[in-house]
This record gives structure tokens, C-alpha cells and sequence, in this order.
């Protein structure tokens, strides 16, 4: 091995584990972008350094990114962390709030070779996407007869979601977000995601970063939409039985 393929290689991992990204036109990643993928030493290197600390670099848009592998408790969110820092209590809260970024997800991906061409997402447009969503489960009496984790959790945050107002008063409030509505629950979990460097917010528009295309397209190639397999076998059948 030699010692510039191993400098190089620790340059490159001490950029992307300082939450920055590498970009093939950037001044200063330039040359490290190119490196990157035309050595092969290096790019072993820094996919094991990455790999050892349970980390995934993806690629959208000549740029690269990192992002904490699931489980990761060191350098990703315990279900513990972002009920903390969301300020909820329960569990189905939390899930709730996961329910609704995979909503937004799906707004633009349904697998890694499906995006779908769309500038931004509204705040009533992602309401909407939920309670579609949660009426597919909450209507869907075979889903409740599964036995799987995933349906269980589903059918727990679908009828959290029932519970809740649209709005309260809070929510008029366009920097404010409630955890007592359904506007209030959209409001945190895209505040969330904002900060997180994965959504850019005008008005009520969200307008989703390159981090997160290179991880939404990471996650349906790496995971195969999982989640989404069961959602659209729930409404195929609520479908089927309309």
C-alpha cells in the first residue's frame, strides 16, 4: 500500500465523516472526487474505514455523501435521541413522525429507478399523502390479522394519526410546530429533515437537497423498499375490496 493512496484515502474519510460532502466541481473535493473513483486502492480504503463504523457513502449528482448505517448509536439517532430532540414522549410518536417522512419519500421515489419529476412537495400535499396512507391500514382488516412488526407499528401510528386534529392554534403560527395535530406532527418532522440538510423550506414548499436524492435512492437500492412493499400490498387489497 502506498503511504499517498493512504493519505489521500484518510483525507477523503475525514471529510465526509465531518458531515461535508465531496463534489467533483468544487474547488478543494475536485481532486479528491476524482481520486476517489479512479484509484482503486483508495476507494477500498475508504469503503472499509467507512464500512468498520457501520457508515454508507452514497453518490447523487457528481457529490458524495455519508450517512450512518442503521443501528449505527455512535454516529446515526437512537429512537431515544429523537424523541429528546423532537420533544415527544411515546414510541408511536416517534414512529408516527417516521411515517411521515417516508410519505415524503415516496413523493418523489418509489424505488431507486422510479424518481419521480417533481420540484417540491407542500405542507397540504404531504397531510394529504399521510391520511391516504393511514385510511389504506386503518381500513384494511387483513392487515390487522398479520402478525409482522411492521404491520403492528402501522397499525399503531394509522390510528395515532385518526386521533389528532387537522389544526390547533399553534399551527397558524408558520414557525411553530404542535405535537397536538396531524399540521403540527408534518410541521416537526419536516423542521426535522430541514435540519438535517435533506429539505430546503419557502413558504409551505419543500424542496428536497441532493443529500437527500443520493440517500433516497441509497435506501431503495440497499434495503429494497422494504417498507414500501408492505404499504402497497395494504392498499392493493383495500383497493381490491372497494
Amino acid at each position: 500500500m502506498e503511504d499517498k493512496s493512504l493519505s489521500t484515502a484518510m483525507e477523503i474519510f475525514s471529510i465526509l465523516m465531518s458531515g461535508e460532502e465531496i463534489q467533483k466541481n468544487r474547488p478543494g473535493t475536485s481532486e479528491l472526487y476524482q481520486t476517489y473513483y479512479a484509484n482503486a486502492e483508495v476507494y477500498e480504503l475508504v469503503t472499509k474505514m467507512l464500512a468498520r463504523l457501520n457508515m454508507s457513502v452514497y453518490e447523487y449528482n457528481e457529490t458524495l455523501f455519508v450517512t450512518a448505517g442503521e443501528g449505527n448509536k455512535v454516529f446515526g439517532y437512537t429512537n431515544d435521541d429523537l424523541k429528546r430532540q423532537l420533544g415527544l414522549r411515546k414510541n408511536r410518536e416517534l414512529y408516527l413522525v417516521y411515517f411521515i417522512m417516508y410519505q415524503a419519500l415516496l413523493f418523489f421515489y418509489t424505488d431507486s429507478a422510479t424518481y419521480q419529476v417533481k420540484e417540491y412537495l407542500r405542507q397540504e400535499e404531504l397531510l394529504q399523502l399521510v391520511s391516504q396512507a393511514a385510511d389504506a391500514i386503518v381500513r384494511e382488516n387483513e392487515v390487522f390479522n398479520q402478525t409482522t412488526k411492521e404491520m403492528e407499528g402501522f397499525r399503531s401510528v394509522a390510528l395515532l394519526w385518526h386521533e389528532l386534529p387537522l389544526m390547533v392554534n399553534e399551527d397558524r403560527d408558520r414557525n411553530k410546530a404542535s405535537r397536538g395535530s396531524r399540521m403540527g406532527y408534518v410541521k416537526l418532522t419536516m423542521n426535522f429533515l430541514q435540519g438535517e440538510k435533506l429539505f430546503l423550506a419557502t413558504e409551505d414548499r419543500y424542496y428536497p437537497t441532493d443529500r437527500f436524492r443520493a440517500l433516497a435512492e441509497g435506501y431503495f437500492e440497499d434495503d429494497k423498499g422494504r417498507i414500501y412493499q408492505l404499504l402497497q400490498a395494504a392498499e392493493k387489497r383495500t383497493g381490491d375490496n372497494a
